[in-house]
C-alpha cells in the first residue's frame, strides 16, 4: 500500500467520523501538509496545490485547512502577528521559530519532560494539550 493511499484512507476515515466526506481538494491540501512538513501558511499551501489543481481557490484551501483542524488531523501554529501556520504532527511536541528565516521546526519532547511540565499545574487542574514555542535564531558563524 502506498503512502498517499494510507493518507487518503486515514483522511477519509477521520472525515467520516466527523460526518464529512472526503474530497479531492481536502486530499490534496492534506497531502501538501504531509509531504513537506515545514509548517506552511494557507498561502503557501495554496501555491503548492495550485500546480496540481489549477482551478482551486484560496478560499477552498482555507476551508480545507479549517476542516482538517476541526477533525484533529492538523494543528494550528500561531506566532504573535504572523500568519497562521499548519502542522500535521499531532504527537505532543514543541516548535522552534527561527526569527531570522521565519522557518518553524518541530522539537520532540521527552515524556518525562511533558509529565514534569504538567505537574506544575495548579492543584486539581489537568492539561489536554501543552504548547511550547521557542523563538530565536541560529548563531552567526564566527
Amino acid at each position: 500500500m502506498s503512502t498517499p493511499t494510507i493518507h487518503s484512507d486515514a483522511l477519509a476515515q477521520k472525515l467520516a467520523d466527523s460526518g464529512l466526506r472526503n474530497t479531492p481538494q481536502r486530499e490534496l491540501v492534506y497531502d501538501a501538509l504531509l509531504t513537506k512538513r515545514d509548517h506552511p501558511t494557507a498561502d503557501e499551501v495554496y501555491a503548492r496545490v495550485k500546480t496540481q489543481l489549477p482551478g482551486i481557490s484560496l478560499a477552498t484551501v482555507y476551508n480545507c485547512l479549517e476542516t482538517l483542524v476541526q477533525c484533529n488531523l492538523v494543528r494550528v501554529v500561531n506566532f504573535e502577528r504572523a500568519p497562521t501556520r499548519y502542522c500535521p504532527h499531532l504527537h505532543p511536541h514543541a516548535h522552534f521559530h527561527d526569527e531570522s528565516t521565519g522557518a518553524t521546526h518541530d522539537i520532540e519532547l521527552p515524556d518525562q519532560l511533558l509529565a514534569a511540565i504538567k505537574a506544575v499545574l495548579p492543584s486539581g487542574y489537568s492539561a489536554d494539550a501543552v504548547e511550547i514555542t521557542f523563538r530565536g535564531k541560529l548563531p552567526s558563524p564566527r
